[in-house]
């Protein structure tokens, strides 16, 4: 797992999830996660087969809802602090599927390794106006810390933008998200590319 990790958003997109993750595609990226924070079962089942469909090649996760993951045979999930527990999403899933944790400290990052997750998200690395309940940012510095002590991939995500990324990835960071400076741009390839020539 490595370079820019994409994630839709259907309220920031100018060209709607399935063209933006056909040109995150394109760019190559590493992962697509899907969420949809505000949308009801029905329909975010419909939108993770259909994006399923169209990430072959490539790690499709779902966010948040194991259960969703499972129906639309995603490659894995990936899960916040207020989530399902990891414990419980690992019975749920299996053991071959991938499971990603948001981390906001050391402690949790440990805790995740010693659980058995695939990878960890830092979050939020700068200040964010994506996401209220985001919590103070915790710098680059923060990702220095999590690849001396951890043996698995670290993403960066919330309030990366092409002027800070080359920190983020200076700092040692395995993959990137950086949402509203890709899917509000006239081409999500050409500036998911940008990021990608820095690792």
């Amino acid at each position: 797992m490595k370079g820019y990790y994409f994630i839709t958003d259907a309220s920031l997109s100018r060209a709607g999830i399935y063209k933006d993750v056909q040109s995150a595609l394109k760019a190559k990226v590493a992962v697509v996660q899907y969420r949809a924070k505000d949308a009801g079962s029905v329909r975010m089942y419909e939108e993770a087969r259909r994006l399923r469909a169209l990430c072959k090649g490539c790690i499709f996760l779902v966010n948040d809802r194991v259960d969703i993951a499972l129906a639309a045979g995603a490659d894995g999930v990936h899960l916040g602090q207020d989530d399902l527990p990891y414990e419980a999403a690992r019975r749920v899933l299996g053991k071959n599927k991938i499971i990603g944790l948001t981390v906001r400290s050391l402690r949790d990052a440990r805790e995740a390794e010693r659980k058995g997750a695939d990878y960890v998200a830092a979050a939020p690395i700068f200040k964010t106006r994506t996401k209220d309940n985001a919590g103070p940012p915790r710098g680059v510095a923060f990702i220095r810390a999590l690849k001396k002590q951890l043996h698995i991939p670290v993403a960066a995500i919330r309030g990366i933008d092409l002027s800070n990324a080359p920190q983020v990835v200076s700092a040692g960071a395995d993959m990137l998200c950086a949402i509203s400076a890709v899917v509000t741009r006239p081409s999500v390839a050409l500036e998911i590319r940008k990021f990608q020539r820095l690792f």
